[in-house]
């Protein structure tokens, strides 16, 4: 948990302890990339405005040496600064001021997702140059180690494993993000728009009015 707003921070690992797990707590730019490197959590729950460096430069930061689900919180309303986000590596935002409700909803299905896909069997997807490593969560292009988030890793993954069948916004909101409550479309954009410029347009198909495909590979 980083977290500059010492009351607000108490708050939320106080939550996050009363579900059952284990809270760090920082609060600035410096001390949170340390506390990761060192702790190497399931998952971080990231405040945008922080001392130090800001929470998207800490998001650039830990995601370098391993990809880790990140929620930023911001104040911040406008799209842009919500996509900007996102394409450093966030897997998810809320707004301030949010219900702690939500939030700890939102950290269990970032939590949930990470433990299902680690029980897959031995399993690497392909797509014309892209290969896959879904349990060792590796992605490549031309041979070339590729890295992605923890989020783009798994849309990429779930689009092709089944290449070819097109999947809405909410589906991929569903599989992929863990939320069935049907909002947060442009996030599944954002996250496209990342991979794709990752691993090549051609990887992902958009169908117009309905969502996305992953494009027709093989698996091995």
């Amino acid at each position: 948990m980083v977290e500059d707003e010492a009351e607000l921070a108490v708050a939320i690992a106080a939550r996050l302890r009363s579900d059952g797990h284990e809270v760090q707590v920082s609060g600035d730019g410096p001390g949170a990339v340390g506390l990761v490197a060192s702790w190497r959590p399931d998952a971080v729950v990231l405040d945008v405005m922080l001392p130090g460096f800001d929470g998207l430069e800490v998001c650039r930061r830990i995601q370098r040496d391993r990809p880790v689900p990140v929620i930023m919180l911001t104040a911040r309303g406008s799209e842009t600064d919500r996509v900007v986000g996102l394409e450093v590596g966030a897997d998810d935002y809320l707004c301030k001021p949010f219900s702690m409700r939500e939030l700890a909803a939102r950290v269990r299905a970032l939590l949930r997702r990470s433990e299902r896909l680690a029980g897959q069997p031995e399993r690497v997807l392909r797509a014309g140059g892209v290969a896959v490593d879904v349990p060792r969560r590796r992605a490549w292009v031309d041979g070339r180690l590729v890295a992605l988030t923890a989020t783009e890793f798994d849309l990429l993954a779930f689009l092709l494993a089944d290449p070819g069948v097109v999947r809405t916004r909410g589906e991929l909101l569903a599989e992929v993000w863990g939320y069935r409550d049907g909002s947060g479309p442009r996030t599944v954009d954002s996250h496209v728009r990342a991979v794709r410029r990752k691993v090549g347009a051609e990887v992902i198909r958009t169908v117009h009015g309905i969502g996305y495909a992953g494009a027709d590979g093989s698996e091995g």
